[in-house]
């Protein structure tokens, strides 16, 4: 079977080794891909928005499932398009979608089926939504674009100041585009993060390994929110006890408030959680693979990637072997210099060749072949993985493949884990 996977960075280079070691796969493409991907997969220059240009390439290639990897495409109704073509696809379809392109529709689907999560207001004008947090007068409070906005719609604003610069930002000056016509304002929830994602076919859910994202740039979640800059898995703070509770009051409760809502979910289901110390409530939706948090999920998965992938699609996920090895894994990644803000691309990447340890893989984010040379191409350049018997092997093994690699500008975090 040939295999598209739409997508360019560190998750899509991820799914792409794990689908080429698939007996299933006969031929593997990406659009658009990068530099990494290049090395497993015939690269297509096809921005990963362009729904035509994807179905015409399928049609035209045979391809035989397409794994719709970012937010964008999903949220545009790529998988409906495919489907109207009969092309298999993994991922939800638009209606289910909004589950992560609105943070309006996803608030009120909890509010409406008690699935716990932060009190919160919507807000279509700036002036009121202004209003409501000076009268309020209680910070930190979270502010976040309704729209997609590369994983960076979320400020944690800590006085009066910086919610009216976030707002006006978002509201008034549009640096997300349309994604900011409305706001939601949160309570700012305490506690543990944790990352679950989970695979569905609308009836069936099966969780992956727990994982922690570090979203700011700086040491000590410090500066602004990134797309992720690291990740560990498994999540120390999510037990076998939270596990439970989750699946019972979040997990299966969204599965089925998405179904009562006509939208079943077809696809990975992304949980954003706190653990408070009222319990676990949700922070956000994704409805897709998490990124970096694929970065460790995946290799510590035994089973055959895309025959799970193919059984959540079909409607055969309690049918499918889904399992995952004992261990940990870490990502650490590494960032142009100015990300999350203006950066410079271009810049040439040495000392991918290592020479690494074999528990170390290297993801391919943002980078590009030039001239035979790899560079930097976006601001998440690389995600340097590695697992390990113990986090602390993993973390050790990442961090010392991460500093024989080098480009001009190169930033990265270096307490990835000590949480």
């Amino acid at each position: 079977m040939k295999v598209l996977i739409v997508g360019s960075g560190g998750r899509e280079h991820a799914l792409a080794l794990a689908i080429h070691k698939s007996p299933r796969c006969e031929a593997l493409y990406c659009a658009p891909g990068n530099a990494g991907t290049a090395a497993v997969a015939e690269n297509v220059p096809l921005a990963a928005t362009d729904i035509e240009g994807v179905v015409d390439f399928c049609l035209k290639t045979g391809i035989g499932y397409v794994v719709v990897a970012p937010d964008d495409p999903l949220a545009l109704g790529m998988v409906d398009a495919l489907a109207e073509k009969g092309i298999r696809a993994f991922g939800p379809d638009k209606k289910a979608a909004a589950i992560e392109g609105s943070k309006v529709f996803a608030k009120g689907l909890m509010e409406k089926y008690g699935i716990p999560t932060a009190r919160y207001r919507v807000y279509e004008d700036c002036v009121a939504a202004y209003n409501d947090v000076r009268m309020a007068g209680k910070y930190p409070v979270v502010i976040k674009a309704d729209g997609l906005a590369l994983g960076k719609g979320v400020v944690i604003a800590q006085s009066l100041g910086e919610a009216q610069d976030a707002l006006r930002s978002i509201m008034e000056d549009k640096i997300f585009g349309a994604s900011g016509n409305r706001v939601v304002i949160e309570e700012f929830l305490t506690g543990p993060e944790v990352s679950v994602l989970c695979f569905t076919d609308g009836e069936t859910i099966v969780p992956m390994v727990s994982s922690m994202d570090h979203k700011r740039i700086y040491d000590g979640d410090r500066g602004p929110n990134t797309g992720g800059m690291g990740t560990v898995a498994p999540n120390r703070h999510y037990t076998p006890e939270i596990a439970e509770e989750c699946m019972r009051t979040i997990f299966r409760p969204t599965v089925e408030a998405m179904k009562a809502e006509g939208r079943p979910f077809k696809g990975c289901l992304y949980f954003g959680l706190m653990l408070t110390a009222n319990g676990p409530k949700v922070i956000e939706y994704n409805c897709r693979f998490g990124d970096p948090e694929t970065q460790v999920v995946l290799p510590l998965l035994q089973s055959d990637l895309l025959s799970v992938l193919e059984a959540v699609t079909d409607g055969r996920l309690a049918e499918a072997e889904v399992s995952f090895r004992d261990g940990a894994a870490a990502c650490v990644v590494l960032a142009s210099g100015g990300y999350p803000g203006s950066y410079e691309k271009g810049k040439e990447i040495e000392g991918l060749a290592g020479p690494f340890d074999p528990a170390v893989t290297v993801y391919h984010a943002g980078t590009a072949l030039k001239d035979g040379k790899t560079v930097t191409a976006g601001g998440r350049v690389l995600g340097v993985s590695a697992v390990g018997d113990c986090l602390e092997d993993a973390l050790r093994l990442a961090y010392a493949a991460a500093e024989k690699i080098t480009f001009p500008g190169k930033q990265l975090r270096t307490d990835i884990g000590k949480k």
